[in-house]
């Protein structure tokens, strides 16, 4: 009885002490697996490897990570395929593999707001895009997609990888395909933080807004070499695609950054006027309204003189939240401004004809300029607000062989789509077409106001008046003074805004100082607007 017991005690030490072992070996089995993730999560992490990072830095620029460090909140970033590799096997690739194959991706959150996004890695075989890589963003956008966050791309790639052939080219079409899918349904922010040449560009180009960092990053279709080859051209990278030509010139980014630190701020402050998706309204911040909204400074603004130059800007900063204002495409198509803004702490759009620079008036580039900036804010539930101060079109062969008139029926069409709540503000000049053109009743508007010194009329009053009194002023023994004469009858008759008040054209002749105070009310008062389009697939807007 004894003894029996005495084995059984026996038998059970032994089972425990077996249990113990295997119990021990499996420790140190998922030590050693654990310690194997390690060190492939540390290979990831150094991308081409420590020369290459240290050239991207010797070049002014940062890593991938490094990029989505500063860009995302401390902490956020989940990594989604970071063992990714290519899978070539041709021209000695399949001897060159690197964990995650050129393309950080994933999601995390900017000022707690989920973002999906991906960096790509110059140190990995340039930054160039393999089916793999391609793979990996169109799965972000995918996500993106389904869950109705804003996709942030950092591009900074040599383009195609060549040794691929036809399959980097596809991986190209599926995230074309992609943007365009997404594009009004979720913000898509571009970043160029490098090379971006070639079919490269043409996902940028499909996104709402592209910044550039200053002579380190630039776009173009064909680079300087095949430039020279074709045309005998002579130009460099910076000139032929850099962010000051693309920012002034071209119009094809909408921010020109002096540093990565500096665009990925951009980043942040851009995304924080805007809405997760179609579905959301227009973001607001908290908003204590004062006793008074009236801002006497605005009477001072519009000089006596109908000819005199005014900055804008002055308006639009004495109208809006301090120093909300986030100006798109500051450099390009000057004569026309427009740009982000809070009013009572509520996100808006702005667009604002700039008399300060070719007075104002509307031409190809700004009348594009301005319709893509109204589109945008009409996908995204942003209201819009309208400065107008617009003596017409620009004249001349080179507006009309170019075709502003089908470019200036862009800014039209896509006023008279928009469904968000618009306003305008008629300041000073409102002549001819381009007053119908700018967020006028007639296409839509939903309130307008002008200051006592708005002029809304066919033409100025010297061209009327030269037209409408020709042979009266011919007959004249002193034309001069005749013209003068019927100049101010005109002016008198037509050259204020009355007239388009009696009819309805305009709502209410406010004084300016009281202008912010009836923005916001009536903003607030079409907060819950709803407006519909006729049922149809799309419009064709005249591109």
């Amino acid at each position: 009885m004894i003894l029996s017991k005495v084995k059984k005690i026996k038998k059970n030490v032994y089972f425990l002490l077996l249990l113990e072992g295997s119990k021990h070996d499996r420790i140190l089995n998922m030590e050693k697996k654990i310690q194997e993730l390690d060190k492939k999560i540390a290979e990831a992490h150094l991308g081409g490897g420590e020369k290459r990072i240290e050239s991207q830095h010797k070049k002014g620029k940062l890593t991938a990570r490094e990029r989505l460090h500063f860009l995302l909140d401390e902490g956020s970033f989940e990594e989604i395929g970071m063992f990714v590799t290519h899978r070539s096997t041709e021209f000695g690739l399949e001897r060159e593999k690197y964990l995650g194959d050129g393309v950080v991706t994933g999601y995390g959150t900017i000022n707690g707001r989920l973002v999906y996004v991906f960096s790509q890695d110059f140190t990995v075989f340039g930054g160039s895009l393999s089916e793999t890589h391609a793979e990996k963003i169109c799965r972000i956008m995918d996500l993106a997609m389904k869950n109705g966050a804003p996709v942030i791309g950092l591009n900074d790639s040599g383009g195609a990888r060549i040794q691929e052939g036809v399959v980097s080219l596809g991986g190209y079409a599926d995230i074309f395909y992609r943007n365009t899918l997404a594009s009004g349904v979720i913000p898509q922010l571009s970043a160029i933080m490098g090379p971006c040449a070639g079919g490269a560009v043409y996902s940028p180009a499909i996104t709402d807004f592209i910044m550039m960092v200053e002579n380190t990053s630039y776009m173009f279709v064909t680079g300087p070499n095949v430039v020279k080859t074709v045309t005998h051209e002579e130009v460099t990278s910076e000139e032929l695609g850099g962010a000051s030509t693309h920012s002034t010139k071209s119009g094809v980014t909408h921010f020109s950054c002096a540093n990565e630190i500096e665009c990925i701020n951009n980043i942040k402050a851009l995304l924080s006027y805007m809405p997760q998706n179609c579905e959301d309204d227009a973001p607001s911040v908290p908003y204590e309204s004062p006793a008074s909204e009236k801002r006497p400074e605005l009477n001072n603004i519009v000089p006596e003189n109908p000819n005199q130059p005014y900055d804008i800007r002055e308006v639009i900063n004495g109208v809006i939240d301090a120093d909300t204002f986030l100006e798109v495409h500051k450099n390009y198509a000057e004569n026309i401004v427009v740009g982000f803004a809070r009013l009572g702490g509520k996100s808006i759009g702005i667009v604002a004809n700039q008399p300060a620079f070719l007075a104002g008036v509307l031409d190809i580039n700004s009348s594009t300029k301005a319709a893509r900036f109204v589109r945008f804010c009409d996908c995204f539930n942003i209201p819009l607000l309208v400065f107008e101060d617009v003596p017409g079109f620009l004249p001349g062969t080179d507006q009309e062989w170019h075709g502003i008139i089908t470019n200036g029926a862009k800014l039209l069409y896509a006023f008279s789509e928009a469904t968000v709540p618009r306003i305008t503000v008629i300041t000073r000049k409102a002549y001819g077409g381009a007053y119908d053109v700018m967020n006028s009743k007639h296409i839509g508007a939903d309130m307008n106001y002008a200051w006592p010194s708005a002029e809304i009329a066919v033409m100025g009053a010297k061209g009327a008046a030269e037209i409408i009194f020709k042979n009266e002023i011919a007959a004249s023994k002193d034309p001069a003074a005749k013209l003068a004469e019927k100049e101010k009858e005109y002016i008198e008759h037509f050259a204020n805004p009355y007239r388009a008040a009696e009819r309805g054209y305009v709502d209410e002749v406010i004084k300016p100082e009281d202008t912010r105070e009836k923005l916001i009310k009536a903003f607030g008062m079409l907060k819950n607007k709803v407006d519909k389009l006729p049922k149809k697939k799309h419009g064709n807007i005249p591109l």
